[in-house]
């Protein structure tokens, strides 16, 4: 199976280009981002060296599906999808903040709690609580946008106290993420899915406020299945989740974590298309359709082409 590991392409007006973890973002005469989505995987804040098949363009669709769903909330960063691995969008001066909602208590926010820790981000929660609890309400634990390193807590307080967001772009913001998060949770729940937590980066152009990058994907997001989720819990035991834990999971059992001095085990062809497979599992489950693939010879002059062809008309 043929997979998208790196781009190298210059378009007219180019002015700028950013290689992420994961994604190739182009700029051109900095009005536009062109953002292709490679078949990179990353886990522990280390790019594996083999790329998945498929895996860019069930994040580039789920990801276009949700942003489309819910333009209706707030105006998002999307001009035009010329590939079924690229995004086009306008440009915006992101906020430096990613707003993180969680409805329950799973992940970081356990790992504080079972801690000892009653308060996430300036937020507090009651005693009493389980891992994978439904909290009373969702709670917004926001981090800073670090760009070196990991991204850290930090509390609304500080986030105004310091001038990170003025007061009323962060209430819009607020406002924005449980709203999100709401649509988010009842299209989750269509197929089946508890969307358990999630993450929502915004940017501004003129003056308006506007949705960026991916929403609601396997990588940004937490989803639970929604069967048995409360005979688990009464059970205590783990939740049966949608993500790419399993991909960490591997990892892990083979003596990997991102540590210095440790090696990143062999990506066998089995390896590889089983993480394909099951990211497509992951679109087909979260999106409800069948996943369609498109054709992966000579993928980049496919995009090349179809990038060209959209930048015509923009």
């Amino acid at each position: 199976m043929k997979a998208l590991k790196e781009t190298h392409f210059n378009f007219p007006n180019q002015s700028n280009f950013y290689k992420g973890k994961v994604r190739d973002v182009y700029t051109i005469s900095d009005d536009f981002m062109v953002m292709v989505v490679s078949d990179r995987i990353s886990a522990f804040d280390v790019v594996l060296p083999e790329a998945i098949p498929f895996k860019g363009q069930v994040l580039n669709q789920i990801a276009a599906k949700f942003l489309s769903a819910t333009q209706d909330i707030v105006p998002n960063w999307v001009l035009d999808i010329p590939d079924p691995m690229v995004t086009i969008g306008r440009i915006c001066e992101p906020f430096k903040v990613e707003m993180v909602i969680r409805g329950y208590l799973a992940g970081h926010a356990w790992r504080e709690y079972s801690a000892g820790k009653r308060s996430v981000c300036g937020v507090s929660l009651p005693d009493g609580l389980k891992e994978n609890d439904k909290l009373p309400q969702p709670i917004i634990t926001p981090t800073t946008k670090a760009s070196v390193g990991h991204d850290e807590d930090i509390s609304k307080e500080d986030i105004l106290a310091k001038g990170i967001v003025s007061i009323t772009d962060y209430e819009k913001l607020e406002e924005y993420t449980f709203a999100l998060y709401q649509r988010g949770t009842e299209i989750a729940a269509k197929s089946g899915l508890i969307l358990v937590d999630t993450k929502y980066e915004f940017g501004k152009a003129d003056g308006v406020i506007y949705l960026i990058d991916e929403i609601h994907t396997p990588d940004s997001s937490r989803y639970f299945y929604a069967e048995g989720y409360q005979e688990r819990q009464n059970a205590d035991e783990p939740q049966k989740q949608l993500s790419k834990e399993f991909v960490r999971k591997w990892l892990i059992e083979n003596g990997f974590q991102g540590k210095d001095g440790q090696v990143i085990p062999e990506m066998t062809p089995e390896i590889v298309s089983s993480i394909s497979e099951r990211y497509i599992e992951l679109y087909e489950k979260i999106v409800g359709e069948k996943f369609i693939k498109a054709d992966a010879d000579a993928i980049s002059n496919r995009i090349e082409s179809n990038v060209l062809k959209a930048l015509e008309t923009l």
